[in-house]
């Protein structure tokens, strides 16, 4: 695979009036491609999730192995639509009803998982030295949940429509809606200031509230805008209608959120939220999956590849090593306690808990936001990408064990 993307690489450089040899940006976007298919394909027959394969060829074509491929403004700007169209689809794909089907045990499964983590991880942050702001933050990152790893197993051991498999799921409905809700508290509360700094008190204020007006807007967009948008697309002559107005209200609270001081991202979740309540949302969940997967998300997944780098490595060895084992820790027993309190026995507890433990996707992507947001530091960043990475590759091998174990207690 490797010998066919330097093969390739090689024959779309090109060379300046100078004589030195540059990339193109449509070269660039060939290699990626080529890249992320083989490697998503790779990924997924040996039983891992295929965007963790694309994020570790991100990693062997950036300049932290290879250096075939550099990030550009471009690469950036396709990245960051990509986290707007990830984070769209994400709400799309949200199910509301599930949540309320099961909301105790969810509810208690969310909560629990998403305080462990900010309490325990942010503590172990301090301990080696991170501000508070920062340790706030990574905190929040790894309270999210990326629940479309543990609906594979869940799949495969036909788990998924049970009351373990719907409370994981519930779980994940409310854990994304917590985990937004903190980072959008976070990059205003933080943003505003910097890491170390101190902002402005009357700008604050005044961001807080267009912030508020912000989430009075997307209840109203839930409610009334966006079922009244995407009724009226059905009556235009177009046959991409429903499709193209899901993408105008996306990318307008994208904007909006932008404007108001969020992150674009936190707009086009709640944006998908609303999409997704209304009689079109297969339809515009099956036409924007292929835009967006076929091009802007791997060129994201290995954007942040790109970043890594393994120069200070063994030195934040330790860091990466303790972060992942609370990153495993938090959720499961975060997850675990919450059922437990909901009223499940202690080997269905455990299927919750360990079907909590993946990040994938999601904390990906909030850490993207916060090192975007000049939240966290590069070495830092790419110290919480590894973690990430380690303890979502570690999560199927430990919900398989807690299912086997509950299949032998029936």
């Amino acid at each position: 695979m490797l010998i066919l993307i330097i093969t390739v690489y090689k024959l779309l450089y090109f060379s300046d009036l100078n004589g030195v040899y540059l990339m193109s940006f449509i070269g660039s976007l060939v290699v990626i491609l080529i890249a992320t298919t083989l490697a998503g394909h790779l990924a997924a027959r040996a039983g891992i999730p295929a965007v963790l394969g694309q994020l570790l060829i991100g990693i062997i074509i950036g300049p932290g192995v290879l250096n075939l491929i550099r990030s550009t403004e471009l690469i950036e700007q396709f990245a960051e639509i990509g986290v707007i169209l990830l984070m769209f689809m994400a709400g799309i794909e949200s199910d509301i009803q599930q949540l309320k089907k099961y909301f105790k045990p969810a509810l208690l499964v969310a909560v629990s998982g998403v305080l462990l983590p900010v309490i325990a991880m942010g503590s172990a942050s301090l301990w080696f030295g991170y501000h508070f702001q920062e340790a706030l933050f990574i905190g929040v990152v790894f309270s999210a949940t990326s629940v479309s790893i543990s609906v594979v197993v869940l799949r495969e051991f036909k788990a998924l429509n049970g009351k373990e498999g719907a409370t994981v799921l519930g779980a994940a409905v409310a854990d994304d809606i917590l985990g937004v809700l903190l980072l959008s508290l976070m990059i205003t509360l933080i943003g505003s200031s910097g890491v170390t700094g101190h902002g402005n008190s009357n700008n604050i204020l005044a961001q807080l509230v267009f912030q508020g007006l912000f989430f009075a807007g997307v209840f109203l967009l839930v409610r009334w805008i966006a079922p009244a948008i995407m009724y009226l697309s059905n009556k235009l002559l177009i046959p991409t209608s429903n499709t193209i107005s899901a993408m105008i209200i996306c990318l307008s609270m994208a904007y909006l959120a932008e404007l108001v001081g969020l992150s674009g991202a936190i707009g086009a979740f709640f944006a998908g939220i609303a999409v997704g309540q209304t009689p079109t949302k297969k339809i515009v969940d099956t036409n924007i999956e292929p835009i967006s997967n076929t091009l802007f998300v791997p060129v994201f997944f290995v954007s942040i590849g790109l970043s890594v780098s393994f120069n200070n490595f063994l030195t934040s060895l330790p860091f990466i090593t303790i972060m992942t084992i609370l990153a495993i820790l938090t959720k499961w027993l975060g997850g675990e306690l919450g059922s437990i309190l909901a009223g499940f026995d202690r080997n269905s507890g455990r299927v919750v808990g360990t079907g909590m433990i993946a990040r994938g996707e999601m904390a990906l992507i909030t850490a993207q936001i916060g090192f975007n947001a000049h939240l966290l530091d590069k070495s830092l960043y790419v110290d919480i990408i590894f973690t990430i990475v380690i303890a979502t590759l570690l999560a199927p091998l430990l919900l398989r064990w807690s299912l086997k174990r509950l299949h032998k207690a029936i």
